[in-house]
């Protein structure tokens, strides 16, 4: 039997291989330092690359001086849907409209594309392709269906025939109840209207502020899978929601606001199943 002495291996106690070691430890320890110290503003600019729309570090409030968004950042790619959930005055609704221009910016930068539209006015949005729905008083009650559908085509009327076959194919009813007063509605069926309205200019990312405040659960059920239909069209949307839990699970990313700040962000599943925002902003109710 022909034996071979096998090659000479670096033992435990081979300084130059102890060195190697060593070297290779601090290489590590330091890229574990770097990544629990990374730069929010610099992470969120990096993910944001190519972003259809993004928030870079917004200071805005609705008084001189006074600031609800303390440096939020967001950001929602093509055909993303994307939440925004949070306590009460932590400023969700305020980074809506500020993305819309509704609130002034103090600092910081919302881009559309690349395209800056900082503080632009909502007019001006509206034709770069971004639709809002606020919360409340977001349809004209005394006027029907269909003439709320033409107020939100009336930057190009001549389209309204084409843009109402489409709304109604996402809403059947509004087009079987076409002649019926909005302000006849119900809760669940004014949202509907008011998304629909802000569907007939094709925008390519719709803002909804709480779109199922204060309606019945099943209402809210409804609203949710519409939200979801109209994503799936190809619209991103950014969907601020006190239902938390119900938004995490239907949204591919969310953002957790607080203070006016960002303070947890992830995916929808992520969130919904993290202990700290569950103990700090779900509670019970995600464990429902």
């Amino acid at each position: 039997m022909n034996y071979t002495e096998p090659a000479d291996l670096p033992g435990p106690n081979d300084p130059d291989d102890a060195h190697v070691f060593e070297t290779e430890l601090d290489v590590n320890a330091e890229q574990l330092t770097q990544s629990h110290h990374a730069d929010p503003e610099q992470i969120h600019k990096s993910e944001a690359l190519g972003a259809l729309v993004r928030a870079d570090g917004l200071y805005a409030g609705y008084f001189p001086g006074v600031n609800i968004l303390n440096g939020s950042d967001l950001y929602a790619k093509e055909g993303e849907l994307v939440g925004i959930i949070g306590p009460n005055g932590a400023g969700k609704s305020t980074l809506l409209k500020a993305i819309f221009g509704l609130v002034h910016v103090n600092t910081g930068a919302v881009l559309l594309r690349d395209e800056d539209i900082t503080n632009l006015r909502a007019d001006q949005l509206v034709r770069r392709g971004v639709g809002f729905v606020p919360q409340t008083n977001n349809v004209f009650p005394s006027l029907t269906i269909e003439e709320n559908l033409e107020m939100g085509a009336y930057q190009d009327p001549k389209s309204f025939s084409q843009r109402f076959e489409k709304v109604v194919e996402l809403f059947p009813t509004l087009g079987e109840r076409r002649k019926q007063r909005a302000g006849s509605l119900s809760g669940g069926e004014r949202q509907m209207v008011a998304m629909g309205r802000a569907l007939m200019m094709e925008p390519s990312v719709l803002l909804l502020d709480e779109p199922s405040a204060g309606l019945s659960p099943a209402l809210q059920d409804e609203v949710f899978v519409r939200v979801r239909e109209i994503n799936k069209t190809g619209v991103t949307v950014i969907i601020v929601e006190q239902n938390a839990r119900r938004c995490l699970q239907i949204v591919d990313r969310g953002y957790v606001l607080d203070q006016g700040k960002n303070a947890y962000t992830g995916t929808g599943k992520d969130l919904a199943n993290d202990p700290k925002v569950i103990e700090l902003y779900l509670g019970t109710l995600a464990q429902a």
